[in-house]
Parts: C-alpha cells; sequence; structure tokens
C-alpha cells in the first residue's frame, strides 16, 4: 500500500554524517516519484533538528530524518510534540535504530518504506529532558564518544571506533556508582553502566534477548568484572543479550532508573555526550509513531564493544 498523494514531507538532511551526502538525492526521488511534496531542510549540528521541527512541522504531514542514531534521537522531542510520524533514512555509522526495526540501509529502499505508510509505534527513552532510542551509558561508551576525532569517525566509520576503542581499553579504570531502582538503591564498582530502550545497539550488540523497542521498559547492564579481558570471552553473549548470565554482569529491568556517582560523569545517549550524573532515567511508552516495514524480524549482526 503507497502513502497518498499530495502527503507533505518534511527532510531534515545532515550533510555533514558519513552517508549524508549520498542520501538525498535517492531518497528525495524516490518520495517524489510517489507524489509526495518534499520539503528539504539542512542541519549542521543537533540542535538545529528540533528547532527545525517546531518550526517547520505544521507545513508537513510526515518528519523524515536523515542521518545517524544521534541525529533521529535529537529529533524525538519535537516529533513527539508535532504529533506527526516519523521516518528514518539510515545515513549513520551504526545505524542501530533501523537495524532494530527493519529498515533497510539502502536509502532508496528506506524512502520506500516512507511511501509504503506503514507506522508503528515505538518507546522513548529519556535521560535527564534527553531523549535516546537505543542505548544511555556511562563509562566506557562515553570515554569512546569524547575521544573519537569526528572527522576519523566520518572517513573510517566503524574502523575508526575500533581503533579507538583499544586505546580506551588500555587505560579503562572502574568507577563507583548507585543505582537506585523502585526506592532502593545498590553501591557498584563498574566499568560501564548501559541502559538501553531499543534491542540493538554498537552496530549489533543485544541490549538483552528479549528487549524490545515497544515493550514499555528499560534495560540496565553494569559490567563488574575486575578485569576488562573478560570481554573477550563474552563477545558471543554480548550479540545474543545473553551477556546477564556471566556473574560480573548485573542487568535489572524497569521503567525508571537512577543513577548516581561520586563525581559527575558524562552520559552517552546513541553516540552523543548529552548531560551527565546525577541521571534520571524513564521510559516514555509508545511516543512515536515510526515507518516502518510492516514484518518486523529480529536481525542479528557483526559485534561492536560500544554503541554509538
Amino acid at each position: 500500500m503507497r502513502s497518498d498523494t499530495g502527503k507533505r514531507v518534511l527532510l531534515l538532511h545532515n550533510s555533514k554524517s558519513r552517508q549524508g551526502e549520498a542520501a538525498l538525492g535517492p531518497v528525495r526521488a524516490r518520495l517524489e516519484a510517489a507524489g509526495l511534496s518534499v520539503i528539504v531542510e539542512p542541519f549542521a549540528n543537533l540542535p538545529e533538528i528540533a528547532r527545525d521541527i517546531s518550526r517547520l512541522h505544521q507545513s508537513a504531514d510526515i518528519i523524515v530524518v536523515s542521518g545517524g542514531d544521534g541525529s533521529i534521537s535529537s529529533a524525538a522531542p519535537a516529533v513527539i510534540e508535532s504529533g506527526l510520524p516519523l521516518g528514518i533514512i539510515p545515513a549513520g555509522t551504526a545505524n542501530d535504530l533501523a537495524r532494530t526495526l527493519s529498515i533497510p540501509l539502502d536509502f532508496a529502499a528506506a524512502a520506500d518504506v516512507i511511501v509504503a505508510g506503514h507506522t508503528r509505534q515505538i518507546d522513548v527513552g529519556m535521560v535527564n529532558g534527553h531523549a535516546f532510542f537505543n542505548v544511555a551509558s556511562i563509562g566506557l561508551s562515553s570515554d569512546l564518544a569524547q575521544k573519537l576525532d569526528p572527522a576519523i569517525k566520518k572517513r573510517f566509520g566503524r574502523l575508526g571506533y575500533a581503533v579507538a576503542a583499544l586505546r580506551i581499553l588500555a587505560g579503562a579504570r572502574r568507577f563507583r556508582a548507585r543505582i537506585i531502582e523502585k526506592g532502593s538503591g545498590i553501591r557498584v564498582k563498574t566499568y560501564q553502566i548501559a541502559i538501553g530502550n531499543g534491542r540493538l545497539y554498537g552496530g549489533g550488540n543485544v541490549v538483552e534477548q528479549t528487549a524490545a523497542i515497544d515493550d514499555g521498559s528499560l534495560d540496565l547492564y553494569s559490567l563488574e568484572m575486575r578485569n576488562l579481558w573478560k570481554l573477550a570471552l563474552m563477545v558471543r553473549a554480548f550479540r545474543t543479550g545473553t551477556h546477564g548470565a556471566w556473574k560480573e554482569v548485573r542487568t535489572a529491568r524497569c521503567v525508571e532508573f537512577d543513577i548516581e556517582t561520586r563525581h559527575p560523569m558524562p552520559i552517552n545517549t546513541d553516540g552523543e555526550i548529552v548531560t551527565a550524573t546525577p541521571a534520571h532515567f524513564k521510559v516514555l511508552p509508545g511516543a512515536i509513531a515510526v515507518l516502518a516495514p510492516a514484518a518486523v524480524t529480529r536481525q542479528g549482526a557483526t559485534l561492536r564493544l560500544f554503541h554509538r
């Protein structure tokens, strides 16, 4: 089934993303060929996205974001406020949200999903007022996000992540934190605390084997091993979401979490540093209607120890 002709699409386009410029031509052509009216609005930095949506959403019927996971998450609050469906053109490095929703990574095929018009209600995670779709984390992934040179990220993609990750692992140290769930707190010494809203992160890791982006809950894990070398033995577990079976990995599922640390620590949401501890996490069930394939399958992918 195809979308009604004459619908107006606000296409937010990040020409600075790794594949952003290559995406614009085929996406616009596919949408216009289906009879959709397309308004292209470029953005140069993430704060612009929400402002553009707030400014222009009244002249649109569909909001489409072409960019990486961080760009799509930055759009979420304004999309929720607009009440319009969200289309996704995966033009980033990991594209975990698209993978979670089975949206094709081919630009023209992703545009066809928007044309087909099937929507799915999905959850949105929030931390200190900032939205995320995949995972928010404190520790290793935040260190990686801070130290990865954007130029290297754009040029080398996942290879750039791998090189930066090895450097982070070499100097990693555990930190002390307090995890609060349902009013009860527990103190931990950990390398990383991650809280997932979706299913996939880090280019193919699974948050938890039963996690889904529309299950109305958040999934937490904390890496509490003494030596990081054990991560090498846990590769398959992270790929399948069974890492919680290891005694060194604490897991929990809830609708809200609070994380406290001795000193403020940066929080990485879908590849971007957006806030710091102390942090309050919550889920907004079914907050956004996203244009996605009607038949959703859970797909595996190559392991990455860090999410973007």
